[in-house]
C-alpha cells in the first residue's frame, strides 16, 4: 500500500487546507473521463483524501500506518506506541496461517506479554484481557459511494444555480427506520457469539498462545439478531428507490471540477453511515463565448469604416449589453479588454454569485468585416480612396 502522504505529493505537516488542494489538483489531472487521465491513480487519490481529510482517519493513520484500517475497527490497539512493529510481525506470519486467523488481534495487556517472553516460564502463553465491558461497535460496511455526470449551461457555471436532480440509490427503509427489523419485533442475543459479536479462538506460535477473534458471520458483529427481519427490506435496513436530490452549482465552476456530497451516496447496511456523492460537472458550450480559466473570449464583428475612423459599438457579455469604444485605426483581431466581466473566482463561503466577488476579464477580438458585394457607389467611393492613397 503506498503512503498516502506520498500519493498526494505531502508530508506529515501538512494542513487540512494543503491535502483539499493536492486533492482537487490530482483528481483533476487523474480522472478517467478527462484525457490522459489514470482510473487507478484516481482511485489512489481518492482513498488518500478519504483518510487524510478525517481527522480521527488521520490521527490513527499517522499513528499505525497502512495497518490502521485493522485498528480502527477494533477501537484501536490498546497501550502501546511500538506495537506497530508486533503488528508487521503478525502481518508477516499470516502467510503461514490460514486465511484471517490473524484477523482482529486482542493483545489486552501488552505488560503481560513482555513478561512472558523475557521470563519464557514453562507453558507461558499470550493472553488478551478481559474486553467484555468494551464498547461494541457496528460492524456493518459504509455505503457505496456514487458518482454522476451533471452537465450544466454556460450561465449557470458562472453565476450559480441550484439544481434538482433524479438518481436512483439507497435510502434507510422507512418501514423499519433502518434497523432491519420487522416493526413489532424485538432483538434477542445472538446464539452463535452468545451476545459478544465476536468468536474468540486461540492460536499457537513459537511465542506461545495468541487469542484472535473475528467477527460472528451470524449477528455481524451486533450481538444481537432480530427476531423477526424487515419484510420490506429483507433485513438489510435499506431499499433502491428514485429520489430527488438538490446540488447548489457554486458560481464559477470549471468544467470537470467536482462536487461532494457527503452522506449522500447509498445508505449503510442497518442503519451505517452513507456513501457520499461525487458530481463531475461538464458544461455546454456557448454559442457566442469561451471560457479560459477565469477570462471569457467573443468575437465582434465590424465595418471598414468603423475601423479607420472610429465608433462606439455594443457588445454581447455575460451581464448583458455594454458599450466598447473603438478607436480609429483599428486592425483585424485586435483585442479589447472589459476589465471585470468574465468568470467569478469561486467563493467558499456563498454558492451564488456575488457582485462583489473578484472575477476575470472579457476579452473582445475585432473582426474586420470585408463585403464580398458591394454597390457601384461604394466601389467609386473606395476608389476615390485608393487614389488617395487609402
Amino acid at each position: 500500500m503506498a503512503d498516502y502522504y506520498e500519493v498526494l505529493g505531502l508530508d506529515k505537516k501538512s494542513s487540512p487546507e494543503e491535502i483539499k488542494k493536492a486533492f482537487r489538483r490530482l483528481a483533476q489531472k487523474y480522472h478517467p473521463d478527462k484525457k490522459g487521465g489514470d482510473a487507478q491513480k484516481f482511485k489512489e487519490v481518492n482513498e488518500a483524501y478519504q483518510t487524510l481529510s478525517d481527522q480521527e482517519k488521520r490521527k490513527m493513520y499517522d499513528q499505525y500506518g497502512p495497518s490502521f484500517e485493522k485498528a480502527q475497527a477494533q477501537g484501536g490497539f490498546e497501550g502501546f506506541e511500538g506495537f506497530r512493529d508486533w503488528a508487521s510481525w503478525a502481518d508477516a506470519m499470516r502467510g503461514n496461517a490460514k486465511e484471517n486467523d490473524f484477523e482482529n488481534f486482542n493483545f489486552g495487556n501488552l505488560g503481560d506479554i513482555f513478561s512472558d517472553i523475557f521470563s519464557m516460564g514453562g507453558g507461558s502463553s499470550f493472553r488478551s484481557g478481559d474486553n467484555t465491558n468494551r464498547k461494541r461497535k457496528s460492524r456493518f460496511t459504509k455505503g457505496e459511494d456514487l458518482e454522476i455526470k451533471l452537465e450544466i449551461e454556460f450561465m449557470e457555471a458562472i453565476f450559480g444555480k441550484e439544481k434538482e436532480i433524479f438518481l436512483n440509490r439507497y435510502q434507510d427503509c422507512s418501514d423499519c427506520q433502518g434497523k432491519g427489523i420487522e416493526p413489532g419485533s424485538k432483538f434477542r442475543k445472538c446464539s452463535t457469539c452468545r451476545g459478544q459479536g465476536k468468536i474468540i479462538s486461540s492460536q499457537s506460535t513459537f511465542f506461545g498462545t495468541f487469542q484472535t477473534s473475528q467477527v460472528c458471520p451470524t449477528c455481524q458483529g451486533q450481538g444481537e439478531i432480530p427476531e423477526k427481519q424487515c419484510h420490506s427490506c429483507r433485513g438489510t435496513g435499506r431499499i433502491q428507490k428514485e429520489t430527488s436530490l438538490k446540488i447548489k452549482i457554486p458560481a464559477g465552476i470549471d468544467h470537470g471540477q467536482i462536487i461532494k456530497l457527503s452522506g449522500q451516496g447509498n445508505a449503510g447496511l442497518k442503519g451505517a453511515t452513507a456513501g457520499d456523492l461525487y458530481a463531475h460537472i461538464l458544461i455546454k458550450a456557448h454559442p457566442d463565448f469561451r471560457r479560459q480559466g477565469r477570462d471569457i473570449f467573443s468575437k465582434k464583428k465590424i465595418s471598414i469604416s468603423q475601423a479607420v475612423i472610429g465608433d462606439q459599438i455594443e457588445v454581447k457579455t455575460v451581464d448583458g449589453l455594454v458599450k466598447l469604444k473603438i478607436p480609429s485605426g483599428t486592425s483585424s483581431d485586435q483585442e479589447f479588454r472589459l476589465r471585470n466581466k468574465g468568470i467569478p473566482y469561486l467563493n467558499s463561503e456563498s454558492h451564488f454569485f456575488d457582485r462583489s466577488q473578484k472575477r476575470g476579464d472579457h476579452l473582445v477580438k475585432i473582426i474586420i468585416n470585408i463585403p464580398k458585394k458591394i454597390t457601384r457607389k461604394q466601389k467609386n467611393i473606395l476608389e476615390d480612396l485608393k487614389k488617395e492613397g487609402l
